[in-house]
């Protein structure tokens, strides 16, 4: 049986159905490229982005540190045991943020470390500081360290040393703090001599020094002795600044000073008259002056009213004990002799 062709069988199979497909293809193509950019075909890559800028280098740097204490020998600076001492730097440039990192050290050891801030000068130098109690003696050194930070570079400095000294001596002691000992008693008119060594000399001094200042009367130097020395504190207090070239004598304290005018010229220990013979009390003028020893045991005599005298004698304990003169020791005794002049005003006080 012979099938007939559909109308859309005729449709597909006829030339016109070729033209039409061809036509649905063509305006396909046209509405894609149509809805494609025109920059599309002939736009360039986009350009890759720009570097980053690199950061600043750190600034280079410079560093400087020292330790500074209380007393000086020569050119040693010198603390006490005890003492608080304060190392000061300079960081170079400052940059604002920056510490420094410091450390006290006493040969490998480090003491104390700590970290400070660095400050402004209103400069360009940046400086730090900060105090350290001394705790053990010996030299010590303070090192101070910057660590590398984008702003600055590392950098490092090493201080000068300090000399940290115990702070008491006696009898047979040397060394620098006998010398800053004697050299601050000599200063307050103390009769010491400078010679590095705790001599006979260096105990009678002390032992003035102790009589003047109240302390127990003893001829060794403890640490408040040491510290109120090396302060210069516990000198003579003048009491006759307008009686010209005098003596003074206090009988309570048991020390005599020679002053010139308003000016301290030596101070000494003495002994006094004993309870039963004791020393007269008031102003009187030297009279008679023997030098040598007497038969008494009395060496280089001043006379200032009948037979009570300056003089030197073996026995000066710390306490009243002659038969009414002002004993010193025989060391000292020429000194006395030689200043005191006859007609010169004694004040003997207590």
């Amino acid at each position: 049986m012979t099938r007939l062709a559909t109308p859309a069988a005729i449709w597909h199979d006829s030339p016109l159905m070729d033209v039409k497909a061809r036509s649905v293809r063509l305006a396909l193509c046209a509405a894609v490229t149509l809805l494609i950019p025109v920059s599309a075909a002939t736009a360039q890559p986009p350009p890759p982005p720009p570097a980053p800028t690199p950061a600043p280098a750190p600034a280079a740097a410079t560093m400087a540190v020292a330790v500074e204490a209380a007393h000086k020998d020569g050119k040693q600076v010198i603390a006490l045991r005890g003492d608080r001492v304060r190392v000061v730097g300079t960081l170079t440039p400052f940059v604002a943020g920056q510490t420094a990192t410091v450390r006290l050290r006493l040969g490998r050891r480090t003491l104390v470390k700590r970290t400070v801030k660095v400050a402004s000068d209103g400069g360009a130098v940046g400086t730090f500081s900060t105090l350290i109690r001394a705790r053990r003696t010996g030299r010590v050194v303070a090192e101070a360290r910057h660590a590398a930070t984008p702003a600055q570079a590392a950098v490092a400095a090493r201080s000068n040393s300090v000399l940290v000294l115990r702070t008491s001596a006696g009898y047979g002691a040397r060394g620098p703090l006998v010398r800053l000992l004697q050299r601050n008693l000599r200063a307050m008119r103390y009769e010491a001599r400078v010679t590095s060594v705790y001599d006979a000399a260096t105990a009678r001094a002390v032992l003035a020094w102790r009589k003047v200042n109240g302390r127990a009367r003893l001829e060794s130097a403890d640490a408040g002795v040491v510290r109120a020395v090396l302060a210069g504190r516990g000198g003579w207090k003048v009491l006759h600044p307008k009686a010209g070239r005098h003596v003074e004598a206090d009988i309570s304290r048991q020390a005599l000073a020679l002053i010139d005018g308003s000016t301290v010229v030596a101070v000494y220990p003495t002994s006094s008259g004993a309870a039963a013979t004791p020393t007269v009390i008031g102003s009187f003028r030297f009279y008679l002056k023997t030098p040598g020893t007497n038969a008494l045991g009395m060496v280089d005599a001043n006379y200032f009213i009948r037979g009570y005298a300056i003089h030197g004698y073996a026995s000066v304990p710390t306490y009243n004990a002659s038969h009414g003169c002002l004993r010193v020791p025989i060391p000292d005794a020429r000194r006395i002799f030689d200043w005191v002049r006859i007609g010169d005003r004694i004040f003997v006080e207590r």
